[in-house]
C-alpha cells in the first residue's frame, strides 16, 4: 500500500529562474570584468557536461559543480583567471530560494496527494536547506533531505533510506519522482522504491513509466482522480 511519495527538486517540482540561466552568467560575468557572450551558452553547457563526472564515492562534492560551471564561463568567452571567482558566485546562487521558480502543476498535485492522505518527502543533490527551501516556496512537505547535509548525493541508497526513515515507511510502501533516469528512478528502484520519470524537456520519449508533467502523477500511483 503507498504511504509515501519522495520527490527530486530541481527540475521536478522547481525550474532555476533567470539568475541561474545565460542572462545571468552574462551579468554575473560583468560583475568580474568579464564579457560572456550570451548566445554561446548552449553550447558551452553541451560541452561541459562531457567533462562532468560525480564524486567516485558518490560523496556530496561542490568543487564539481564550480569547475562545470567555470567551464561553461569559459566556454562563453570568459577563458581568463577571474573565471574561477566568477563560477563560484554562480554556483552560490543555487542556494537561494528565491533563485527558483514553482512549476505551475507542483502545488495543485502536491496538495492531492495531501488529501490522499500521503506523506510528502524532498530527496535534492544540492547545496540547499531544502526544508527552509520548501517552507520559502510553500510545499507542504513533511521531510526534506539535501546531499550537502547527508553527505551523499543521489543514486546512493542511504539517502534514500535517511528519506524513508524520517517518513517511517518502508520501501515498498513509498514511490520517487525525478527527472533523472539515474539519479532518481535507478536510484530508488535499487532500494525497493517504485519511480517514475518527470520528462519536463523530452529527453526520453521511450521510457517507462515516464510523465512530461505532474498532473498525471496521482493516476499513475493509482489514486482516484479528485
Amino acid at each position: 500500500m503507498l504511504r509515501a511519495v519522495l520527490f527530486d527538486v530541481d527540475f521536478t517540482l522547481v525550474r532555476p529562474g533567470p539568475e541561474l540561466g545565460p542572462e545571468g552568467y552574462v551579468r554575473v560575468g560583468e560583475r568580474h570584468g568579464l564579457r560572456l557572450e550570451l548566445g554561446r551558452y548552449e553550447q558551452a553547457r553541451e560541452a561541459a557536461l562531457v567533462h562532468l563526472q560525480r564524486h567516485p564515492e558518490l560523496d556530496h562534492d561542490e568543487e564539481i559543480w564550480i569547475r562545470f560551471t567555470e567551464r561553461i564561463i569559459r566556454g562563453m568567452g570568459g577563458d581568463v583567471d577571474e573565471a574561477y571567482a566568477c563560477a563560484t558566485e554562480i554556483t552560490e546562487g543555487w542556494t537561494r530560494h528565491e533563485n527558483f521558480e514553482l512549476y505551475e502543476d507542483t502545488i495543485p498535485v502536491l496538495e492531492e496527494l495531501r488529501r490522499a492522505g500521503l506523506k510528502l518527502g524532498l530527496v535534492s543533490n544540492s547545496a540547499r536547506d531544502v526544508q527552509e527551501f520548501a517552507r520559502h516556496h510553500a510545499l507542504d512537505v513533511d521531510v526534506g533531505i539535501s546531499s550537502f547535509h547527508h553527505g551523499k548525493t543521489k543514486p546512493h541508497a542511504s539517502i534514500f533510506r535517511a528519506a524513508l526513515e524520517l517518513l517511517e515507511v518502508e520501501p515498498a510502501e513509498a514511490a520517487m519522482v525525478g527527472d533523472t533516469v539515474e539519479d532518481d528512478v535507478e536510484g530508488a528502484r535499487a532500494v525497493g522504491i517504485r519511480a517514475i520519470l518527470i520528462d519536463r524537456l523530452g529527453r526520453y520519449p521511450e521510457f517507462v513509466p515516464r510523465l512530461e508533467d505532474l498532473y498525471g502523477l496521482p493516476a499513475a500511483l493509482g489514486l482516484p482522480r479528485a
